[in-house]
């Protein structure tokens, strides 16, 4: 992708899903230093709230690898799982062959192990509190929310 466009300074995600499990979607967007912010989402008939809030921040690392960032860019999430997931539990889970500490199996091991790949050492996540207001965490709920009810939404998509 061309180095024209500013550089991605936040991004946001988020995960839905009409009954655990049931029909799911999740909703992310990417803003940009000249103002410009890219939104996208999808949809999975029969998933978990889990599932989707990983799916989330999946995408959003794929597209980060290829555009330029900000030092300080940060992935903000309303998901306390994914962030201990990928900050503490998925150390233990790879040294245990992918075992708790329980011994169970991970769930979402391959969406833990699609993150683990695609991790950018130069971009954190941060915990932002659900439905309190911020509106880049409010807009992807709304974003997921509408991908699993199969609702249209119309998406801003004012890249420069």
């Amino acid at each position: 992708m061309s180095t024209n466009h500013s550089r991605a300074i936040t991004a946001a995600t988020d995960g839905a899903c009409s009954g655990n499990p049931g029909p799911g979607g999740w909703g992310a967007l990417i803003r940009y230093e000249d103002g410009s912010i890219d939104e996208f989402g999808g949809y999975s008939p029969k998933t978990t709230n889990n599932r989707m809030e990983l799916q989330a921040a999946l995408e959003v690392l794929k597209r980060l690898k290829n555009i330029p960032r900000h030092p300080k860019m940060k992935i903000r999430t309303d998901s306390k799982y994914l962030i201990d997931g990928l900050t503490a539990w998925i150390i233990g889970w790879k040294k245990k062959g992918w075992k708790t500490a329980s011994g169970k199996p991970v769930l979402n091991r391959d969406l833990w192990e699609a993150l683990d790949k695609e991790r950018l050492i130069d971009v954190d996540f941060e915990y932002v509190k659900g439905h309190s207001g911020d509106i880049d965490n409010d807009r992807v709920d709304k974003i997921a929310v509408s991908f699993s009810k199969e609702i249209d939404i119309q998406l801003t998509s004012k890249r420069k």
